[in-house]
């Protein structure tokens, strides 16, 4: 062991050689490291930001729709995040058509009643997209073919939908679907 010896006469051991170098190349590591942790965040960051909605589809992420004007029997088209929604007025018979399908005849299976809201049967709202590739179906607007069902009939690949908006016939796995919606008054839904 070395020693070193004072102007007095007295001698002591001598520090480690080496003990200052080993603490400065620690404290490099240490600082490369985390110089390359926060310049990897910040590459992270802008690509996991980019999948969070843009600001136009947070703004559209509800709509309120006036619905006093649809007759019983009518049906309007609206747009929602940028797709079209269908709003139908149900008569009494197409309530009473869509409630006599046996369900367990129905390639997706669901009542009029969960795909309507408690004491507004009559008010159907589902989006205008065909399940099968995505086209929007006829039947909202006055004259035009509603299938054999008298719901909605997509031209593209020839899918039926009854009055309830359920697939009947034709390539469309599912049924039209119903996006989240509330009623705010008699008069006002809001979709979304």
């Amino acid at each position: 062991m070395a020693t070193v010896e004072h102007t007095d006469g007295t001698a002591e051991a001598a520090p480690p050689t080496g003990g200052e170098g080993h603490r400065r190349r620690d404290f490099i590591n240490v600082a490369a490291v985390s110089f390359a942790g926060v310049g990897g965040l910040a590459v992270l960051y802008p690509l996991i930001n980019q999948m969070n909605p843009s600001a136009d589809v947070l703004a559209l992420s509800s709509t309120e729709v006036d619905i006093s004007r649809i007759q019983p029997g009518q049906a309007i088209k609206t747009i929602f995040r940028k797709q079209p929604v269908f709003i139908r007025n149900l008569t009494p018979a197409e309530i009473q058509q869509a409630n006599s399908v046996p369900v367990g005849d129905l390639r997706d299976p669901q009542t009029l009643a969960e795909r309507t809201r408690d004491g507004k049967a009559n008010w159907l709202i589902t989006m205008a997209v065909c399940t099968h590739l995505g086209c929007v179906p006829l039947g909202a607007a006055e004259g035009e073919n509603r299938g054999e069902y008298g719901g909605y009939f997509c031209p593209c690949h020839g899918s039926h939908y009854d009055t309830a908006a359920r697939i009947r016939k034709g390539p469309a796995p599912k049924n039209l679907e119903v996006p989240e919606f509330e009623f705010l008054s008699d008069t006002v839904v809001k979709i979304g």
